[in-house]
Formats: structure tokens, sequence, C-alpha cells
């Protein structure tokens, strides 16, 4: 069952204030919209162990290219859905917060139309996936208050 132990996704900054955002393909949920690289944890998983993992298997990114900051529950738990019974009720998305020293080149997937560096300023300028649109304004308010504090981010 799809999110048993919860999802994460990796939120990655570089300098200036950019994140990288994934267009999600048509075959995947909410297809057509962009959020960040992520998907469900595994057993043996922490979030952020989680979305290391997945950002590496869409973005090409490694975990040893970038450096973790902190992971924060930022949506749910979502409840039991009869429309969608592969979703576990109860789940929890983690956002993991991660900075990496420049835009690094990335190689999307099968999961990923695009891939793409997006100033904060333009990200809900994007079809943006519902959950993602709707936590964005503390996501980007925690994003920057990281960034100011990690140096080698700026």
């Amino acid at each position: 069952m799809w999110g048993k132990l919860g999802a994460a996704g990796l939120l990655l900054l570089a300098p200036g204030g950019r994140v990288l955002m994934q267009y999600r393909a048509e075959w995947t949920s909410c297809p057509l919209t962009w959020g960040v690289p992520g998907g469900a944890r595994d057993s043996h998983e922490t979030a952020a162990e989680a979305a290391l993992r997945e950002s590496e298997e869409e973005t090409g990114i490694t975990a040893d290219q970038v450096r973790v900051l902190e992971a924060e529950v930022t949506a749910g738990p979502f409840p039991s859905d009869p429309e969608r019974p592969e979703l576990a009720g109860g789940w929890t998305y983690t956002t993991v917060y991660a900075v990496a020293d420049r835009e690094l080149e990335t190689f999307p997937n099968a999961e990923s139309l695009e891939l793409r560096w997006v100033p904060f300023d333009e990200v809900t300028d994007l079809p943006l996936l519902p959950a993602f649109a709707e936590s964005w304004p503390g996501v980007r308010r925690r994003a920057e208050e990281l960034l100011r504090g990690a140096p080698e981010a700026r």
C-alpha cells in the first residue's frame, strides 16, 4: 500500500534563492503538475533517506552533492480515501530541506517530463501539485530562513 510509512520530498536549494522543481509525467499521481522530487518511504528509511533516494532516482543528483539541513512534516496526516484504495490512510508528507553549492546538472527519469531550477518568486507561476501549492508559502518561508543561515548556499 503506497504511503503506509509516509512520503518525503527533497526541496533542494541553490544560491540566489532557487529551488529544483520537477514537472510530473502524465502517468504519475497528479500528472502534469510541478512539485519536488520525492516519493514513498521504505520501511528501513528515515524521511531524509527516502527523499535523497527518490531525488537520485528522479534527478540523478546524489546525496554527496547536497547537504541536508532539516526535515519537517508539511502535509497530512491524510485520511483514507475510498476512491483511492491504493493509498494508506493517516500518512504524512515530509519536506526535506537541502542545499547545493550551485545549480547541479540533472538527469530526469521517466517520472519527470522536466527538471528546472526555479527562482522562489516564480514557483507559483507554475501549475503546482495541489498539496505542494498549499504548503509552499510556509515551505518558502522556512527555506529562506535556512538559506540565511547557510553561507555556502547564498
